[in-house]
C-alpha cells in the first residue's frame, strides 16, 4: 500500500466505483424484470363482467383489463360496445335485447315483446363483429319441466331464424334457483334438453360454474359430458360469490384445466364480485388462477 502513488489509487477508485455502478444497473434490471409479470399462456381466453367492478369508468377498466391480458369486457348494452373495441377488446357476451332475467321464454303472453326486441337487437350484433347475446328462460311459474321446454322452445324458434341468418349465438344463461328464486332453466341438463329440441349451433348454454354448484355440483364431469352446448362460461368463487382463490370450495386450476382439454375455445368470464381491498389486485390474482 506504501507504493501506490495518487494517480494509480484515483484509477483504482474509479475502476470499482464503475463496477459497482453496472453492478447496480444490473440488479436493478433483474428486479425490473421481476416486476414485469409473465406473459398469459393463452389457453384459456379471459373476459370479466363489468358489473362486479361498477364504479370503474368503462374506457378505464378496458385499459385495466388490456394490462392485465384480459381480451373482453362483456355483459354490456350496445352504447358500451364501441368503448370496448376502441381499447382493442371484444365484448364476449353481449346484452341489451330482452326483458330481464325473471320475464322470459317461459312466459307465452312475453313472446311478442321479446322476439320484437330479440328481432332489433341481433342485427346490431352482427354489425359490431360479435357472436353472443344472453338471453334467459324466466321463472318456472308453477309450470313443470315439460311445459318450460315447450313455451322457450316455440318462443326461441321465432327468432332464431334471424340469429342464424346473422350468425348470432343465442345464449341463455344457467342459474340457481336459490338466488334468483323460482328461475326455470337451473340445471345442466335441462338447458342441453332446450338446445337438443332447438337443433340450432345458434342455441347454446352459459354454463356459469358458481350457480351449478350450488344446484348440483359435479362441475368437472359436466364440463366433460356437455362443453359442446357452451358457448360461454362464467366463474364465481361458491358460498358467497367471491373470489376464486382459497377462501372458497372450488378449485379452480382443475376446472380449467378441464376445460382445455375438452378443447373449448369459447371465453372463460370472471363474475365474481371482489371482496378483498384492491378489487384490481383481485382481478389479476384470479386471472392468474384460471392461467393454466
Amino acid at each position: 500500500m506504501k507504493n501506490i502513488n495518487r494517480r494509480t489509487a484515483i484509477k483504482t477508485v474509479l475502476a470499482g466505483g464503475a463496477a459497482l455502478a453496472v453492478s447496480g444497473v444490473s440488479a436493478q434490471s433483474k428486479q425490473s424484470k421481476k416486476n414485469v409479470p409473465a406473459p398469459l399462456k393463452g389457453n384459456i381466453r379471459h373476459s370479466v363482467s363489468k358489473w362486479c367492478f361498477g364504479n370503474y369508468d368503462l374506457d378505464e377498466f378496458c385499459k385495466i383489463c388490456k394490462r392485465i391480458g384480459i381480451e373482453s369486457v362483456e355483459l354490456l348494452d350496445p352504447k358500451d360496445w364501441p368503448i370496448v373495441q376502441q381499447n382493442g377488446l371484444t365484448v364476449a357476451m353481449a346484452q341489451g335485447a330482452g326483458l330481464g332475467i325473471d320475464r322470459a321464454f317461459n312466459d307465452p303472453s312475453l313472446h311478442d315483446e321479446l322476439v320484437k326486441s330479440y328481432e332489433e337487437v341481433i342485427p346490431q350484433v352482427a354489425a359490431a363483429g360479435l357472436t353472443n347475446l344472453i338471453c334467459f328462460a324466466g321463472k318456472r311459474n308453477g309450470v313443470t319441466d315439460l311445459q318450460g321446454w315447450e313455451n322457450c322452445e316455440k318462443g326461441l324458434k321465432r327468432i332464431l331464424p334471424i340469429a342464424e341468418k346473422h350468425n348470432v349465438v343465442l345464449t341463455m344463461e344457467l342459474l340457481n334457483s336459490v338466488g334468483h328464486k323460482d328461475y326455470l332453466c337451473d340445471h345442466t341438463v335441462w338447458g342441453v334438453e332446450l338446445c337438443r329440441r332447438l337443433g340450432s349451433p345458434n342455441f347454446k348454454l352459459l354454463y356459469d360454474i358458481y350457480h351449478m354448484q350450488i344446484m348440483e355440483g359435479n362441475i368437472i364431469e359436466n364440463i366433460n359430458r356437455y362443453h359442446s352446448f357452451f358457448s360461454h362460461i362464467h366463474t364465481g368463487g361458491n358460498p358467497g360469490r367471491n373470489e376464486i382463490d382459497e377462501t372458497q370450495e372450488l378449485y379452480y386450476p382443475a376446472i380449467m384445466q378441464a376445460i382445455v382439454k375438452t378443447g373449448y375455445k369459447g371465453f372463460v368470464g370472471q363474475e365474481f364480485v371482489p371482496k378483498q381491498a384492491d378489487p384490481i389486485a383481485s382481478l389479476e390474482k384470479c386471472i392468474r388462477i384460471c392461467d393454466v
